[in-house]
């Protein structure tokens, strides 16, 4: 394998490497309080600079405002953005699933309306999946959409752990048009104004002090038909494209996402005494080794994709052990610094805080370990009893439901 840049690669790198640095000087913090609107306003201005010189949505087709380009060249983007350390784009939710799912699903209408804002951070998106009851289990939702006379639907329900609702224009969501067929079955998609009537945001407060997750209630909401995307009772398959996408999204993006181990070893790179200890050097390497096994595990993703191919359920493990080993990192970092690593001025103290909630973020560890070692490992599955009838005979009757 050459994991050389080819000179079209190399070319696009230098392109990339030469806009950040002539236009370093107008990026925003990158981090900030989601409730500070002037932070957010810099940050949606930052994601139309970024627009426009074609480093966001590089793999949208040219015929919806993006660059045509593959995930090499997204990856390629990524690396020089974390390295001239601004930030990337506000809305990642929206421009790495939410929008290729319109763009695979939606009506021409639906893609005119909605892409260039998106892409352009006039108007941020959020993803309304998860509920109480039915976070890892998505296919048990039970978010109600009812057919009304004129063709509208009225949606009733709870979603939780919504990132980023509290400033979006949009959100996709799933709901249960059929609650008489399979629960894989009688699920739609819709676009849902966040400002309308009926919906109600409500943040949940983090340990790191922020409410970057929300609750959002919906009481009898109306939604116009031409707000379904992919069909009515076709939101399973219409989900499967955006889970697809955040499983790259969080796979791929370990890099982007700052969690890279020569930030976490300038972090204790001051400190003699823990340099030379052989406990921290111990604890440094392991991390530093699990991130550059995520690195690599991502090249051969990307291969995977090159060749036309569509990555597995084995891309979740990515997620997981990037943010494990960001959390090892954050431990390291707060063993060596001690309470200093807490306080408000250091640059260490959000990602300490908010790592662990991240664990849940695309599934949790559990499931995607479980769906790893069931479907990629060909582990048998964990016992299950309901009402006396044997796990085989379930999955068999779950399946053949599923294919009718």
């Amino acid at each position: 394998m050459d994991l050389n840049d080819t000179p079209d690669q190399a070319a696009f790198r230098t392109k990339v490497q030469e806009w950040l640095k002539e236009h370093k000087a107008e990026a925003p913090p990158a981090a900030g309080d989601s409730s500070d609107s002037a932070w957010i306003d810099s940050r949606r201005a930052w994601q139309d600079k970024l627009s426009e010189a074609g480093l966001a949505g590089l793999t949208w087709p040219k015929e919806f405002g993006g660059q045509g380009l593959g995930p090499i060249e997204q990856v390629i983007c990524n690396q020089e953005i974390a390295a001239a350390h601004v930030p990337g784009i506000l809305d990642v939710i929206g421009i790495g699933m939410l929008g290729p799912c319109i763009i695979a699903h939606g009506t021409d209408e639906q893609k005119s309306r909605y892409l260039g804002p998106m892409l352009h951070g006039d108007e941020v998106w959020c993803q309304m999946f998860s509920e109480p009851a039915a976070g890892s289990d998505l296919a048990a939702v039970q978010t109600r959409a009812v057919e009304n006379e004129d063709g509208s639907f009225s949606l009733t329900g709870q979603k939780v752990w919504t990132t980023n609702a509290q400033f979006s224009s949009y959100g996709l969501l799933l709901a249960r048009t059929s609650p008489d067929k399979h629960k894989h079955k009688g699920l739609t998609m819709f676009i849902v104004p966040m400002d309308a009537e009926g919906v109600s945001i409500h943040g949940l407060r983090q340990i790191s002090g922020e409410a970057e997750f929300n609750e959002v209630f919906l009481d009898d909401v109306r939604i116009p038909a031409e707000n379904v995307v992919g069909g009515v009772d076709n939101g399973w398959g219409t989900a499967l494209t955006v889970l697809m996408f955040e499983r790259l999204t969080i796979g791929l993006g370990s890099e982007g996402f700052g969690y890279r181990s020569d930030r976490f070893a300038e972090a204790i790179g001051t400190d003699e005494a823990a340099k030379r200890d052989p406990q921290v050097r111990q604890r440094l390497g392991d991390l530093a080794a699990e991130l550059l096994a995520v690195r690599f595990t991502g090249y051969r993703t990307l291969t995977a994709l090159a060749k036309g191919q569509i990555p597995g359920p084995e891309s979740g493990l990515a997620k997981v052990t990037t943010v494990n080993a960001a959390i090892a990192a954050g431990e390291l970092i707060a063993d060596v610094q001690g309470p200093e690593a807490l306080s408000e001025e250091s640059e260490w103290a959000y990602l300490i805080s908010f790592l662990p909630g991240l664990k849940s973020a695309g599934g949790t560890e559990a499931i995607l370990r479980n769906t790893i070692g069931e479907r990629v490992l060909g582990l048998p599955p964990e016992p299950r009893l309901d009402k006396g009838i044997p796990f085989s005979e379930l999955r068999a009757k779950e399946k053949e439901a599923v294919s009718a």
